[in-house]
């Protein structure tokens, strides 16, 4: 059997107004398709008018000012209709689409598409590097962001938070990881599969922490999109939920002295 990582793949990057899924709107995105080799054939971007005020703390991470899109960007529903057309080719001609942190990527993008009425495709299948790093080395201290990541394997990844540099050192994690651990070796359809039972687990071992403070406290299991997006707060990850969250579920796991789910 080849391994994902050992054919054609692509990879998908948001960047956004907000942290919230259900309502963050996109500012760029970017979808790279690669060879087995990992040579680029392809490479998508967009720059979008998200219709909206860009917060500064957002302009400031990925550098897109409300100005400069609304000067330079398409409209919000010609973008969602460009990245949702470009996708749900590659997921009809099979390939894997890896996306850092899913959940997020994908979420925005469902939401946008039911915003502008644009159909959005089903994500499969889909490849989780984030969910990938967890499953493979549980019990690592520190933070699990792209960036960290990147440096913990010794990734290059300069211009970090632009979407163009994100997919780039995605795909770089990811077949590092595949490289690294035999049991990331499977067929794209294969570890989806694995990556939703991984992602459920590791969500139910977070809401198990915090429920020790907060008794009715609820994370989403649900990957590669959320649900859930929009009907209940509580219940939905940010991009910065997700991304900081790991130092304390990690090291509340290697306290506790129990095996984080299989």
């Amino acid at each position: 059997m080849t391994s994902w990582h050992e054919e054609p793949r692509a990879a998908f990057d948001l960047e956004t107004t907000g942290r919230d899924p259900a309502g963050a709107r996109i500012v760029t995105a970017t979808v790279v398709l690669v060879d087995g080799d990992g040579e680029i054939l392809e490479h998508h971007e967009w720059l979008a008018d998200p219709g909206v005020e860009i917060p500064e703390g957002a302009a400031a991470i990925h550098g897109i000012t409300t100005d400069h899109a609304r000067r330079h960007g398409l409209p919000a529903a010609e973008v969602v209709q460009g990245v949702a057309a470009v996708l749900t080719r590659l997921f009809d001609d099979g390939v894997p689409v890896l996306a850092y942190n899913a959940r997020y990527d994908f979420t925005v993008l469902a939401q946008e598409g039911l915003r502008h009425a644009v159909g959005t495709p089903v994500p499969s299948p889909v490849i989780d590097p984030y969910v990938m790093d967890k499953q493979a080395d549980r019990y690592r201290r520190g933070k699990r962001t792209l960036t960290a990541v990147c440096e913990h394997y010794g990734v290059g990844f300069e211009n970090a938070h632009t979407s163009a540099a994100d997919v780039l050192a995605t795909l770089r994690v990811g077949r590092l990881l595949a490289d690294r651990y035999a049991f990331l070796r499977k067929s794209a359809p294969d570890l989806h599969a694995s990556l939703v039972v991984w992602a459920a687990h590791q969500a139910a071992n977070f809401e198990e922490y915090l429920r020790r403070t907060e008794p009715d406290a609820v994370i989403e299991r649900d990957w590669p999109v959320l649900r859930c997006a929009g009907e209940n707060r509580s219940t939905v990850e940010d991009r910065t939920t997700v991304e900081d969250r790991t130092a304390v579920e990690d090291r509340t796991a290697v306290d506790a002295g129990r095996p984080a789910a299989p």
